[in-house]
């Protein structure tokens, strides 16, 4: 398949990126993501489903708290509505010379905002048409959409959760457009990203309230959506705070069990972020693991911070440690169904030509393709799930096993305890370090 092209072609002199190889040293080329490549009964691409992100890479530019923007867009107009249709066409050119088959948008970064509601909703929907009629000639497809229910500054006091109802019902108002537009484009899941559903100061904040509100706006959300005929997943994005200091979704564990409190885990799950996850102060897979133990990982958001750096950095993920381990634990669950792996990433502020886009997105999808042949290679020897295993062995089988199954009361098992015979066991964390560091570089 070749690539789409617009009215006029805006990443000039740079083609489909091709497969190379590691031993390629040219720039604009794969080294490990060899799309076709079967590794587990699964080509890379059916594995990774990799997506772009409309927002950092189309509408990013270089902006930042302390500076003006760095990078000019080949597609840049000076009217917004054709701003958005020449985005549109620089964006699937660009999906299309990548190869990623998916990609995602938020309603304000593909189609022009409006503080029109009527007007807003009517833009969002002539641009959905616009979208899908690209998806058909490319083949590219909405992996998810979500509704920026942050940057207005009538969400200054949060959107679900604001105190005001005019601005909660203004928010249902780029949420239902948003799920009839996901319904248009064929969209696998919808995310809500609650960047300021939660609170500055506890002294101005009912949070009890604030939690069931935003519990009730979700229900009818998820109500409507199925009303329309949306079949896939809803998706919570975690994340602990910033822009808001306490957000209600801090990390997996605390979107499941507010999940699962209300009733909503049947149709709802989680869109792990790597970042996000390392701002709550866990590793990336840690969150990924409490998903997929309760059954709740929906999707991926692809990216890596600065560990010197206490903000949400949005960097393309390049430690494959990260990506390896991520990967181990995905196989294990069998994938990620109808989410994949989303580049929320953009590129530095300096980082400023045209082909360091498509750098950023080779650098992170070649580190995901090798972590997920090495992770492949730690499943099929077994090494680890064998260590494991035979560390909890004390449970499958006599007293341990009566214990893990619930047949022995807590008198018994304090009974045994009084006889039971205690030996240290070396946990092997350096054995099992220096054994991934083999994978990894042997």
């Amino acid at each position: 398949m070749g690539y789409f092209v617009g009215e006029q072609e805006y990443f000039k002199g740079i083609g489909k990126i091709p497969f190379e190889g590691k031993g390629s040293r040219n720039p604009l080329a794969f080294k490990y993501y060899d799309a076709k490549r079967v590794i587990g009964g699964k080509t890379m691409e059916d594995h990774l489903r990799f997506a772009v992100a409309y927002w950092h890479s189309f509408c990013a530019d270089g902006t930042d708290m302390f500076g003006q923007p760095t990078i000019t867009f080949p597609f840049a107009k000076s009217d917004r509505w054709q701003h958005a249709l020449a985005k549109a066409d620089a964006a699937f050119e660009f999906f299309t010379k990548l190869g990623a088959n998916f990609y995602c948008f938020h309603d304000i970064d593909a189609s022009p905002d409006n503080d029109d509601a009527v007007q807003y909703e009517k833009d969002y929907h002539r641009m959905a048409d616009e979208l899908l009629a690209r998806q058909k000639a490319s083949g590219v497809n909405l992996l998810w959409n979500t509704s920026n229910i942050f940057s207005h500054p009538r969400y200054m006091n949060g959107a679900a959760t604001n105190p005001d109802f005019n601005v909660v019902s203004r928010a249902a108002v780029q949420i239902k457009a948003s799920l009839d537009v996901n319904m248009k484009l064929g969209g696998s899941s919808y995310v809500f990203w609650g960047g300021r559903e939660g609170y500055m100061s506890l002294l101005n904040t009912d949070m009890k309230r604030e939690q069931e509100h935003l519990a009730r706006f979700l229900m009818m959300a998820r109500d409507y959506g199925r009303s329309i005929g949306f079949k896939g997943n809803f998706l919570i994005e975690p994340k602990p705070m910033e822009p808001t200091k306490h957000q209600y979704d801090f990390d997996a564990a605390t979107t499941i069990g507010f999940l699962k409190n209300w009733g909503l885990d049947k149709d709802f799950k989680c869109n792990i972020e790597a970042n996000h996850a390392t701002l709550a102060g866990h590793s990336f897979t840690h969150d990924l693991q409490v998903c997929v133990d309760n059954g709740m990982l929906g999707s991926v958001d692809a990216n890596q911070g600065d560990m010197f750096n206490g903000w949400d950095t949005d960097e393309f993920p390049t430690n494959v440690y990260d990506t390896a381990q991520a990967m181990l634990i995905v196989l294990k669950n069998g994938g990620m169904g109808s989410g994949g792996l989303n580049f929320d990433a953009k590129r530095r502020r300096n980082s400023t030509d045209d082909e360091d886009l498509f750098i950023a997105h080779i650098g992170g999808m070649d580190s995901f393709a090798l972590g997920l042949e090495i992770a492949q290679k730690i499943i099929d020897d077994g090494l680890f799930d064998d260590f494991i295993t035979a560390r909890y062995s004390s449970f499958d089988s006599g007293e341990g096993k009566r214990f893990a199954e619930g047949k022995m009361s807590f008198a018994e098992l304090a009974e045994y305890g009084k006889k039971a015979k205690i030996e240290k066991r070396s946990g092997k964390q350096e054995y099992l370090n220096n054994l991934l560091n083999s994978y990894l570089f042997g």
